[in-house]
C-alpha cells in the first residue's frame, strides 16, 4: 500500500505523538509499505517521502504551541495534493487544520481515510494554557469540535479503551480500533554497570504541567529514604525550570536530560522504579518502555489518564494528586525487594501484548478495511446512507 501521514508535527521527536508516528512509519515500510508524510518543516528539506509545508501562527495560541515543542502546520493545498497522488490510504493523526483540509482533499480525490486520537484536549487546557483541572469545561467544548472532524472518517485508532470511550461519549459515531501504539524492541532488560549506592527513581515525559514531575519531587521530599532516593527525569519542555527549583529542597537534586533512544534504554535499566505521576494520558507510552525493560511501574489513577490500565494491582497505583501516597508506595517496594522482584517477571509477560509488529500488523488491518469499506461504497453507488448507520465498534 501507498500510506500518507498527514501530522503537524513529526520531525522532532519531542513528543509521544510524533515518536508514534516515526515509529509507526517505520514498522509499516518494514511491511513493505510505502508511507509518505505531510508535516512542518523547511522548504528546502531533503527526506525521501517527507513533504514540508510552514508553520501556521494562530494568535496567543502559537506562543503556548511552542513551548509545547508542537507546532500547528499550515494547509499548503498543492503539496497535500502532491503528497496524496497514487495513494492507497491517508490517515490524519490530529484534528487541527491542516488535517480538515486535507481531509477535504482525500475525499475530493476519491481516496480512503482514517484518522487517529492522539490529541487529548487536556494537553491544551491543562499544560498549553496553565488551566490546570479548571480547564476541563474548556476541554468539553474542545471534545465537541473535534467531533466535526471524526465523524468524517469512518475507521479511528485509538491508544487506549479510555479515549476511545471519549470519543464515543462525545458524540463520535466511528468504528474504534483500539490499538497501543506499541514498544520499540530496543526496550528490552539489560545488565548495566551502576555506580552509585542511591534508589534510583525515573519519569519519562515532556516536561509539562500535566506529567505532574512536582509530584514526584514532593513524593520524595515525604519519603522515609529520601536521603538515598536518586530521581531521574528524562525530556524537555517549558516546565524545566520549575522543576530545577522544585528540586533543590531534596538531598539529591534530580537529574535531568533528554536522550536518545539508545540511552535511553541504558538508563531505564539501571532504574529501581519507575513513576507515572501524569493527570492526563492516552495511553503513556513511556511507561511500557519502562516495564518493557523490567521496570516496576508505579502509576496515577487519575480517571484522565489510560496509563493505568498497565497497572497489575493496587502495589503499582497511587492516589492521583497525592505525593505522600506516592511516598508510601515508593517506600514498600524499597522495603519489599521480593515483591518487587516477583512483579518484574510479571510485568515482562504483560508486555508482550504490545509489541510493535503486532501493532503494525493490526494497523494494517484497519487501513485495509477503510479501503474495502470504500471500495464497497463506490461500488454501490448513492445507496450510501448504510454510512450513517455505524454505530461505536471496538476492534
Amino acid at each position: 500500500m501507498v500510506i500518507v501521514f498527514v501530522i503537524d508535527s513529526f520531525l522532532e521527536e519531542t513528543n509521544g505523538t510524533t515518536i508514534t508516528a516515526v515509529r509507526t512509519r517505520n514498522k509499516l515500510i518494514e511491511l513493505g509499505h510505502e508511507v509518505r508524510v505531510v508535516t512542518v518543516g523547511p522548504k528546502d528539506l531533503d527526506r525521501k517521502d517527507i513533504y514540508t509545508v510552514p508553520e501556521r501562527y494562530i494568535p496567543i495560541v502559537t506562543h503556548y504551541s511552542r513551548k509545547q515543542n508542537h507546532p500547528f502546520a499550515k494547509p499548503v493545498k498543492s503539496t497535500l495534493e502532491k503528497a496524496f497522488e497514487g495513494a492507497d490510504v491517508v490517515h490524519f493523526f490530529v484534528p487541527f487544520k491542516m488535517s480538515k483540509v486535507g481531509l477535504k482533499i482525500a475525499k475530493k480525490m476519491n481516496i480512503p481515510v482514517t484518522s487517529a486520537y492522539h490529541a487529548q484536549p487536556g494537553n491544551i487546557t491543562y499544560g498549553g494554557m496553565n488551566l490546570g483541572k479548571y480547564g476541563r469545561p474548556l476541554e468539553i467544548l474542545i471534545y465537541k469540535w473535534n467531533k466535526r472532524f471524526y465523524k468524517k472518517t469512518d475507521n479511528i485508532h485509538c491508544p487506549s479503551k479510555y479515549i476511545a470511550d471519549e470519543a464515543v461519549r462525545f458524540g463520535v459515531n466511528s468504528r474504534m480500533h483500539v490499538i497501543s501504539n506499541g514498544v520499540s524492541k530496543s526496550f528490552v532488560p539489560m545488565e548495566v554497570k551502576r555506580d552509585d549506592d542511591k534508589i534510583n527513581i525515573l519519569m519519562i515525559g515532556r516536561f509539562a504541567q500535566e506529567k505532574r514531575q512536582d509530584l514526584i519531587v514532593n513524593a520524595v521530599y515525604h519519603s522515609k529514604y529520601r536521603d538515598k532516593i536518586q530521581i531521574y527525569f528524562a525530556g524537555k519542555g517549558p516546565q524545566l525550570e520549575k522543576i530545577k527549583r522544585l528540586g533543590r529542597k531534596l538531598p539529591n537534586e534530580p537529574i535531568i536530560g533528554f536522550y536518545t533512544e539508545k540511552e535511553l534504554v541504558e538508563l531505564i535499566n539501571k532504574m529501581d522504579l519507575y513513576i507515572h505521576a501524569a493527570d492526563l494520558e492516552t495511553e503513556g507510552i513511556a511507561a511500557l518502555e519502562a516495564i518493557a525493560c523490567g521496570i516496576v511501574p508505579i502509576i496515577s489513577d487519575n480517571k484522565y489518564s489510560a496509563t493505568n490500565q498497565f497497572a497489575i494491582d493496587d502495589r503499582s497505583l497511587f492516589k492521583a494528586g497525592k505525593p505522600k501516597d506516592l511516598a508510601k508506595k515508593i517506600d514498600y517496594f524499597i522495603e519489599h525487594p521480593e515483591e518487587k522482584e516477583e512483579l518484574s517477571k510479571k510485568y515482562l509477560e504483560l508486555i508482550k501484548l504490545y509489541d510493535l509488529d503486532y501493532v503494525g500488523k493490526r494497523l494494517e488491518d484497519m487501513f485495509i478495511q477503510a479501503i474495502r469499506e470504500h471500495q464497497l461504497l463506490e461500488l454501490e453507488g448513492p445507496q450510501k446512507k448504510y454510512k450513517k448507520q455505524f454505530k461505536p465498534n471496538y476492534f
